[in-house]
């Protein structure tokens, strides 16, 4: 079986990316269309050795294709995921417009897979946050063996979270820094290059983020409500991937050795873990890769059956395009879906 698969926002990084996985793991595709804003239409893009004309999404019909990848921010999201799931394709949506909705599955497929057979509700799926992706994913083990109670997290979460433009403002003030040109604040509320802000989307009333918010609400909808979660999310000057700083507390005892072995075995998981000079990942590392690594295992003597661990991931693949590809090889492997042209 092939399926006819639609990537939507395809000039975007995580459109992109999303492209380079689908041919990388070899998705069985019948056809792959690009798809963007009129303004983007006729750009071209890449899907493996192949050359795809970005057609417009405004005027693109949906009805004889399979899955439509979404990645083209919550607005345009909410206005043409359920236009398209009506049309019996499959969105796989990775803004935040649906992650919240009863209605429709979050998903990380390591974590609650058995979850995605509700997506016949809306013939939606939501993509959860980047930052909460990799999270859940080093999480989850750990709270099958001795039972999560609270979670602290803080995020060092790099500028492709922000996009092409997040990219490149980091890139030109670091420029303008050593060539000691003016620099220019525009993507971000302060500078970036040589600085860290700890500010990621908008404040709520309680003095947290949004972003703080999503990995709180996330977390309790795909692991466990019952966790008490509690982030501070900050951006780092690091073009691609994202680190956190986990605390954990149990409510059964688990050694750091324990929690080490768990996880070389856990699904999506690498450890890499020496008390060595650079036994441990950082984001430039991460970069391109698939897995969520896990360095700094130890135990916390300040609680009762409390860990600390480092968690990094290149956030544009597990964070986004990655997360979003297996989804659609779990429709796929658990025959939800079939192709609705069949092959000749």
């Amino acid at each position: 079986m092939s399926f006819k698969v639609a990537v939507v926002g395809a000039t975007g990084n995580v459109g992109r990316e999303m492209l380079n996985i689908l041919e990388e793991r070899g998705f069985p595709v019948s056809e792959v269309v690009a798809l963007a804003s009129r303004r983007s239409q006729g750009t071209e893009v890449s899907f493996g050795d192949r050359t795809l004309k970005v057609k417009a999404l405004d005027s693109y019909d949906f009805s004889d294709t399979d899955i439509c990848v979404m990645s083209a921010g919550g607005n345009v999201s909410k206005e043409w995921s359920p236009k398209i799931g009506k049309q019996g394709c499959v969105v796989i949506d990775n803004s935040s417009a649906f992650r919240y909705d009863q209605d429709v599955p979050l998903i990380v497929p390591e974590v609650n897979p058995d979850a995605i057979s509700l997506f016949t509700r809306k013939n939606i799926i939501a993509n959860p946050n980047c930052s909460t992706a990799q999270l859940v994913v080093a999480l989850k083990p750990l709270h099958d063996f001795a039972t999560i109670k609270r979670v602290v997290v803080a995020t060092y979460q790099s500028v492709s979270g922000a996009g092409k433009e997040g990219m490149d403002e980091l890139f030109t003030q670091t420029r303008a820094v050593f060539v000691a040109d003016q620099v220019d604040v525009k993507k971000f509320t302060k500078r970036i290059a040589f600085n860290v802000i700890p500010h990621i989307d908008v404040f709520l009333d309680d003095g947290f983020t949004k972003e703080e918010w999503k990995m709180v609400a996330e977390t309790k909808k795909m692991l466990d409500p019952k966790i008490k979660l509690t982030a501070t999310c900050v951006r780092v000057p690091v073009f691609i991937g994202h680190s956190e700083a986990v605390n954990i507390e149990f409510e059964k005892p688990i050694t750091a050795d324990e929690a080490r072995d768990i996880l070389r075995d856990a699904p999506g998981c690498q450890v890499l873990d020496k008390r060595e000079d650079g036994g441990y990942i950082t984001p430039l590392e991460s970069a391109g890769e698939d897995a969520t690594f896990i360095s700094r295992i130890r135990e916390d003597s300040t609680v009762d059956n409390g860990l600390s661990m480092w968690v990094v991931s290149d956030n544009l693949r597990k964070g986004a395009a990655l997360n979003a590809v297996q989804i659609a090889e779990l429709l796929v492997e658990r025959g939800l879906i079939q192709p609705k042209k069949k092959a000749a």
